[in-house]
């Protein structure tokens, strides 16, 4: 009896090492196999951050262009700010009375709205330009070549069947109600003809 208890223990202690060795290798394999997808995944971020850094150097180079745009502009708007004032302190010096005065300061007036409205519309466009150019930038990066072609090719043909479906949705009850509207008319004509008839 003591012999088949040592066979009994000595099998139980063969499947418990057989057991932790199995799991000491499943897990050395789940930690392998985890490494290695980790090691997948790292390397696909690889392209992404590529990508985010070129348009972030696009952006970069668009934000830098659109500032020194304005920075050359708002030293011209300076520069002509300075020069027009030189010049209207000069004919405030050689005009001779308070009419020519008057005269002058209001066509100076104008030429300043004028020139103010013009540096307005030149900043707008600047600005109109660099965001633009920052929308082609996202756009550009956003989606891939292969995808934007499916995605246009996919949207041409249903949007033609939509129009068609609802030009068609469109006229068919535009056309009954117009019928309607007639025979009401009609109908409306005719009553005090009957009722007149009548009487």
């Amino acid at each position: 009896m003591h012999a088949g208890a040592d066979d009994f223990l000595d099998e139980q202690t063969k499947g418990l090492t057989e057991l932790a060795e199995h799991l000491r290798t499943s897990r050395l394999a789940a930690a392998r196999n985890a490494a290695v997808q980790s090691a997948a995944r790292i390397r696909s971020l690889n392209g992404r951050i590529r990508v985010l850094a070129r348009s972030g150097v696009k952006l970069t180079s668009v934000s830098h262009e659109a500032a020194q745009d304005l920075i050359e502009l708002q030293s011209e708007i300076i520069n002509s700010a300075l020069t027009e004032a030189a010049a209207q302190i000069e004919r405030i010096a050689n005009t001779g009375s308070f009419r020519d005065l008057a005269r002058e300061q209001s066509d100076v007036l104008k030429a300043t709205r004028g020139r103010i409205a013009d540096d307005l519309s030149r900043v707008m466009t600047i600005l109109r330009q660099a965001a633009g150019e920052a929308r082609k930038v996202a756009e550009r990066e956003a989606a891939p070549p292969s995808r934007k072609k499916d995605s246009i090719r996919k949207t041409k043909k249903p949007t033609a069947r939509k129009v068609k479906r609802a030009v068609r949705k469109t006229t068919k009850p535009v056309a009954r109600k117009a019928k309607r509207v007639l025979r009401n008319a009609r109908s409306k004509t005719r009553k005090p003809t009957r009722r007149a008839r009548r009487a």
